[in-house]
């Protein structure tokens, strides 16, 4: 006979477990699947007591959103001013933010709370962005203000997420070690205020954090640094306190990077642009015969080749205008082996030759010598011989190919393996090359009329592109006519750095000293250059530029052609400066 108890408890356990799977399945909270992704942060419903109240007393202060969310980096964020012994206690509780006050409060004194980005909502994270509440423990509220507009000393473009903030000035020391209580950031277009400020007087700093960053205490290694010299005095709004940032440099010479490569060379990166940079092996003396060094542009970075590599530790001076700044050693291991791959890079851009330019080769090792025997120059598929092959006087990276290009024509140049050695008998590998050559009527011409504001004064003009990189440089010093010739069709724009030193480059600012980055200023014409045009453009250099230009290119003027065409109007389009 069945065991009928049995089978009635086992099938109510299997209910008894659907009925848990289903009951849990429904519990479960599900994120939203699909949908516009959420870019909206959470939004203050009510402040308990209100916002601005006067003759506070209370020890809580309940602020409540419309949404759940977190509370992330709170000691980087959160702040109060004046400050407190013992900071407000943050806790959030379901959508309510509750701030317990720990300290005594002064009274007849105006409370900032500062929340910076630490509110955020919880699955996008968007921040809740100067977030404050302002008390006072009195019956009147300090509601002075400044405000105004943060920008780049170098590109001019307006500054955004950048935190402004003053310091009183009795306070100032505290400048580079805590971070500042009475803070605000700028928004999409540079612009900041700071709110509920009382009477004094105050020193005022824009920082722009890298983005390891966060914590507003000012890092010279990484960050960017605004400031204006003189305290400001506060006893009225002031309107149009604009700051520009700057990278500074470094006050005391600095090794940043330095390695032994793979391949056997030596780096090193320094936190200076050095002018009369040598660098020598001490220890031993015997290696540094042979060694052949390169610096980049700027002078901050610097790569060795030692000849002899059977070294167990070698020691290197740098040296700066005939002064050593710093010894580094450098050590291997007795069975350390090196790769070395002999790449050619070339200046072929697009596909194209720069009638205006040699056909140039760039490798990473100091080449010891070529072989034209194993190089195979195609024009049209036809085999070519009389080409030649020249090193660079100078540069041991660099050899050129020199050959009457045509245009119309198409090249390839094959090197086969060995075609070039370089150090330890080091030899490229298999390699094409494929170019035509660019039309000489693919290229402009600007002929620029300047004009000086003061001959006693040194001026700087730079050529720029779009992104505003420096293409070409001439230090003015009169009225003059400059030309920049032969440059690729496309987008051009100049600047003007107002050289006070007469060192012939742009020198940024230093806090410490109170001095300011040497002035730049943008000219709103446009040199775009067109094909087969030459044009001519009159700059008239200002005798002060504003502090923050307005970014509006006029249209070009355009000469007859080359080509004596008839002139087409052709007129170019507003351009807003774009951040590099």
């Amino acid at each position: 006979m069945p065991n009928l108890k049995a089978h009635y408890f086992n099938l109510k356990n299997i209910v008894v477990v659907f009925t848990s799977l289903v009951f849990l399945s429904c519990a479960s909270i599900q994120t939203p699947q699909g949908g516009p992704k959420d870019k909206t942060p959470p939004k203050v419903l009510s402040m308990t007591p209100k916002n601005l109240t006067r003759n506070f007393n209370a020890k809580k202060i309940v602020i409540e959103f419309d949404e759940y969310f977190n509370i992330q980096d709170e000691f980087k964020e959160f702040s109060i001013s004046p400050d407190q012994e013992r900071p407000p206690i943050l806790k959030k509780r379901q959508k309510r933010l509750e701030i317990t006050l720990q300290d005594t409060l002064e009274k007849n004194t105006t409370y900032t709370l500062n929340f910076g980005k630490a509110i955020a909502d919880v699955n996008e994270a968007n921040v809740v962005k100067n977030l404050s509440y302002v008390f006072s423990t009195g019956p009147e509220i300090d509601s002075l203000s400044v405000s105004g507009r943060v920008s780049s000393s170098l590109t001019n473009e307006t500054e955004k997420e950048v935190t402004v903030f003053i310091l009183p000035v009795e306070r100032d020391t505290l400048f580079g070690k805590k971070r500042p209580s009475i803070y605000t950031t700028t928004d999409s277009a540079g612009n900041y205020k700071l709110n509920n400020l009382r009477k004094g007087s105050y020193k005022i700093y824009a920082l722009k954090e890298n983005s390891g960053g966060g914590d507003k205490v000012y890092q010279q290694v990484s960050d960017e640094i605004g400031f204006i010299k003189d305290p400001i005095i506060i006893d009225k709004n002031l309107d149009n306190i604009n700051l520009q940032v700057f990278k500074e440099l470094a006050p005391e010479f600095r090794v940043m990077e330095r390695k032994l490569n793979a391949d056997g060379s030596i780096l090193l990166t320094f936190n200076q642009q050095l002018k009369q940079p040598k660098l020598t092996v001490m220890q031993p003396a015997a290696v540094d015969v042979g060694k052949r060094v390169y610096f980049n542009k700027t002078n901050d970075t610097a790569k060795i080749w030692l000849s002899d590599l059977s070294f167990d530790s070698v020691k290197v001076a740098i040296q700066d205008q005939g002064k050593v700044l710093q010894s580094v050693n450098f050590t291997r291991g007795k069975k350390d082996t090196y790769t070395r791959d002999v790449t050619i890079a070339d200046n072929i851009t697009g596909g194209k030759l720069n009638p205006s330019q040699r056909y140039t080769l760039t490798f990473p090792f100091p080449m010891i010598d070529a072989d034209p025997s194993k190089i195979t120059l195609l024009e049209d598929s036809v085999k070519r011989t009389t080409f030649q092959v020249l090193k660079d006087s100078v540069d041991f990276l660099k050899y050129y190919i020199i050959y009457p290009w045509k245009t119309k024509k198409s090249y390839d140049i094959k090197f086969a393996a060995g075609s070039f050695t370089a150090i330890f008998n080091a030899k490229n590998k298999d390699i094409t090359k494929r170019f035509t050559l660019e039309p000489a009527d693919s290229y402009g011409t600007l002929a620029l009329k300047v004009e000086v504001p003061d001959s006693a004064k040194q001026y700087i003009l730079e050529f720029i592109d779009e992104k505003k990189n420096p293409i070409k440089s001439f230090v003015i010093t009169k009225n003059t006519t400059v030309n920049f010739a032969k440059y690729p069709t496309g987008k051009y724009l100049s600047r003007i750095i107002y050289d006070e030193n007469k060192n012939g480059i742009w020198d940024t600012g230093n806090v410490k000293l109170g001095a300011q980055p040497e002035k730049i200023w943008y000219p709103a014409t446009d040199m775009s250059l067109k094909a087969n045009w030459d044009r001519e453009e009159k700059l008239v250099i200002i005798a002060t530029p504003p502090q923050i230009q307005e970014s509006t290119i006029s249209p070009p003027r355009q000469t007859s052609p080359n080509n004596n065409k008839e002139d087409s109007g052709i007129r170019e389009a507003p351009n807003s400066l774009r951040k590099n």
